[in-house]
């Protein structure tokens, strides 16, 4: 027993950090990829008046 724990501990002890570093890195990778940039704006979006994403030729006169 290295330090008092077993090595179960120690396995979970890694697998813990090894997770914990993954999703740093994947906030870091969508933070850069701006993410959270518009973090307010896709509520007010879905509240816009959606005829506009209808191309104007396929709209019934």
């Amino acid at each position: 027993m290295l330090m008092g724990l077993s090595l179960g501990t120690w396995m979970l002890i890694t697998v813990m950090i090894a997770f914990s570093g993954s999703a740093i890195l994947m906030w870091f990778a969508a933070r850069n990829n701006g993410q959270f940039e518009d973090v307010e704006g896709i509520k007010y979006r879905m509240l816009e008046d959606g005829e506009y994403d209808i191309p104007p030729s396929q709209l019934k006169e």
